[in-house]
Formats: structure tokens, C-alpha cells, sequence
């Protein structure tokens, strides 16, 4: 069984005015824990994270699979949505993430992980962590805490999409959320699809407020811990007062019986 893992974090969003501070720290960290569990890992930060190369590296990672192994692939900056254009999304949008060159190339939909994912081999166990906001409202900065600014993880549509995309966008802003699940791979997400995923500081050490609530969780858990298992774990911390997001675990009750990155 062989064990891969690519793990990415972007900070670094130009022409947004909204970078970010702790999605490179959680990509080396998820890394050293994942290689502390015998997996062969990759990184992949800021402006090397363009969408041609995520969606590349990640889509050779999954298909280069066989029966019995495990991929983890890990991301950490900033959420977003785009309007759906095919009917699929009762909500009228597609949840997506942001790459390094989101303004020129465009965000990663829901709809493109899924194909990516549905492309592994049978037997594959895939699991997709993500810190990052799925959020539909325009809504940037949350109040700071501390002496510490605190960012959300959501790049409101409008800093990218094209004009003739911004009435569909409107149209979606206030429509009920509603979507489909999407189980091609286990998700382990930092918040709900109405949520935000915080960009925090702990220690003056900048970190996603889930990627290291996950990783303090992570170790903690008894041996053959599940996925569920780790999930109720950072609920204990999360949501807080500090960081009122919902982590979330999407995927088949098989998938959820797992054992958490084994």
C-alpha cells in the first residue's frame, strides 16, 4: 500500500488585495504530520499553486493510485463560489477553490474536483482537506481579535469574475443554499458551506484556526481512530467564540469509518 500526499497553501493573491498569512504555515504543517505518518508528500506554495499546476499535480496523484492506497491532498487559502452554469446547484452556485492565479486563470469548482476524483481507481481511499471558506456572502474581514487581525478565508467573487458573470453572481447571492453532496472523496472541511474558515495566529505564529485545531486533534486520537472520530476531536475546540466555523465531514459512512490518515 503506498501513501501520497500533496499538500498546498497559498498566502499570495495578486491583484486581490487580500492575501492571506497562515495557508502557507498549515500546507508545511499538514506535510510534516502526514510524513511523521509514512506518507510520501509534496508541497506546493503561493505562485507555484497556479490553477493549471493544482489541477495537474492533483489529478496525476489520484489517477496514479492502485487499489488499497491512499491519497491526501490538503489546501489551505482562500474559499470562494462561482455561479453554476450547467443546473446542477440548487443554490445557484459552485463552491470552489482559489489558486495563485485566480484573477487570470479562475477558481477550481466543486465540479472539477469531483471529476478529478471520480477518476481513481476502485479501492482508492482519497481525502480531500480543505481550510478554506465556502461562504456565499461578500463579506471579507472579521472584526479583529486582540491585537491580532483575523481574515476570513472568502474571496468574494466580484475580485475576479468577469462583468458578464456578476449578474449571475447576484442572482446567487441571495438565493436558499441548498447543494448536492459531493462524495467522490472524503472531505474533511473547515466550516460549513455558510461559513467562514478563519485566518488566525497563535503564539504570533500565523495558522488556519482549523488546520491547527486538526492537527493539535490529530494527535490526541488513539491508534485506528476514525475520520469520524477526529471530527468529533475538533468540534471540542471548534466553534468557538475566537472562530465560530463548523468543521465538516462529507463522505459515505464507509468512508467516514476510515482510519483517520492511515
Amino acid at each position: 500500500m503506498d501513501k501520497r500526499a500533496l499538500c498546498i497553501g497559498i498566502n499570495d493573491y495578486p491583484g486581490t488585495g487580500s492575501d492571506l498569512a497562515g495557508c502557507v504555515n498549515d500546507a508545511n504543517d499538514w506535510a510534516e504530520a502526514l510524513a511523521g505518518r509514512g506518507f510520501e508528500v509534496a508541497v506546493m506554495l503561493d505562485a507555484a499553486a497556479t490553477r493549471e499546476a493544482m489541477l495537474d499535480d492533483m489529478g496525476k496523484l489520484v489517477s496514479a493510485a492502485d487499489s488499497g492506497d491512499v491519497v491526501v491532498i490538503t489546501y489551505s487559502g482562500h474559499g470562494t463560489w462561482v455561479p453554476d452554469t450547467d443546473g446542477d446547484e440548487k443554490d445557484l452556485r459552485d463552491e470552489a477553490l482559489c489558486p495563485h492565479d485566480l484573477r487570470a486563470a479562475g477558481a477550481i469548482t466543486d465540479d472539477a474536483l469531483f471529476e478529478l476524483f471520480s477518476a481513481r481507481k476502485r479501492g482508492v481511499r482519497a481525502v480531500l482537506v480543505s481550510d478554506s471558506c465556502h461562504s456565499g456572502t461578500l463579506q471579507r474581514l472579521a472584526p479583529p481579535i486582540g491585537d491580532n487581525p483575523v481574515r476570513v478565508r472568502f474571496l468574494a467573487p466580484e475580485v475576479f469574475l468577469p462583468a458578464d458573470q456578476r449578474a449571475l453572481a447576484e442572482r446567487a447571492s441571495v438565493a436558499e443554499r441548498a447543494g448536492r453532496p459531493r462524495r467522490s472523496a472524503l472531505v474533511l472541511a473547515g466550516c460549513r458551506d455558510t461559513e467562514y474558515s478563519y485566518d488566525a495566529s497563535f503564539g504570533d505564529r500565523p495558522n488556519g484556526a482549523f488546520s491547527y485545531v486538526a492537527l493539535q486533534a490529530l494527535r490526541q486520537l488513539p491508534a485506528g481512530a476514525t475520520y469520524r472520530d477526529w471530527v468529533t476531536k475538533i468540534r471540542e475546540q471548534l466553534p468557538s467564540a475566537d472562530y465560530p466555523q463548523t468543521p465538516q465531514l462529507d463522505g459515505t459512512s464507509s468512508q467516514r469509518r476510515w482510519a483517520a490518515l492511515a
